[in-house]
């Protein structure tokens, strides 16, 4: 169908990746930790975003002079590891805050406007070289050889896999803010448990300075 193969398959095995635990996952759960399923559901349209970024490049062609190219690869690499690193920093230093509420000293964690929860999870999926070389990788093995347009059916395929990556997410976000309601975490454990998100992050981005083009 529009030139695509096993497309149960395809869809399955998208699933299953989608599933799997990265910064993108990472970051939806902090945001719907903090701020409930709402800043979580913005954070996975951000990284939707970001997807849609990949798809259309990888169909145009631009993906694949990242993945031929050594300089533009390096260059997005370290664009992208700069940027968790950034992320990683900000939340291993941010500071004990005062509640309004209650008028007692308080330890709470990072709050951001749903604005820049969009534009942090659309920099963190498009500033990250893997998912280019994914989309490369993965996709081009369900597109019929004698399909007539190719591009059209990695477009197709890619936002089959967009579509089922933005369920997953959503649901991410729903499942940690209702786990994250009825556990009740203390301030000072969701304090260092901020701290420890921060540093999974600048590691995050530390191990992707040593991802290979190949």
């Amino acid at each position: 169908m529009f030139g695509t193969q096993d497309l149960a398959m395809f869809i399955v095995a998208g699933l299953l990746l989608n599933i799997a635990p990265g910064p993108d996952s990472l970051f939806i759960m902090t945001r719907s930790a903090v701020q409930g399923w709402r800043a979580g559901s913005i954070a996975a349209l951000g990284i939707g975003s970001g997807t849609f970024i990949h798809i259309f490049a990888a169909a145009l062609g631009i993906s694949a002079i990242i993945a031929t190219s050594a300089n533009a690869f390096l260059m997005l690499k370290y664009i992208g590891a700069i940027y968790l690193v950034y992320i990683g920093v900000r939340l291993v230093f941010s500071k004990q805050k005062v509640s309004a509420e209650s008028n007692t000293s308080g330890l709470k964690l990072y709050e951001m406007s749903y604005r820049k929860i969009y534009i942090q999870g659309f920099l963190t999926n498009v500033l990250n070289p893997k998912v280019a070389l994914f989309f490369l990788a993965f996709v081009p093995q369900f597109i019929s050889p004698d399909a007539a347009h190719k591009s059209v059916a990695f477009i197709i395929l890619g936002l089959i896999f967009n579509f089922n990556g933005m369920l997953w997410c959503h649901f991410l976000a729903l499942a940690t803010a209702f786990a994250s309601k009825k556990i009740q975490v203390s301030h000072v454990v969701a304090f260092w448990l901020n701290k420890l998100i921060g540093v999974i992050f600048v590691s995050l981005g530390i191990k992707l300075t040593f991802t290979h083009q190949n």
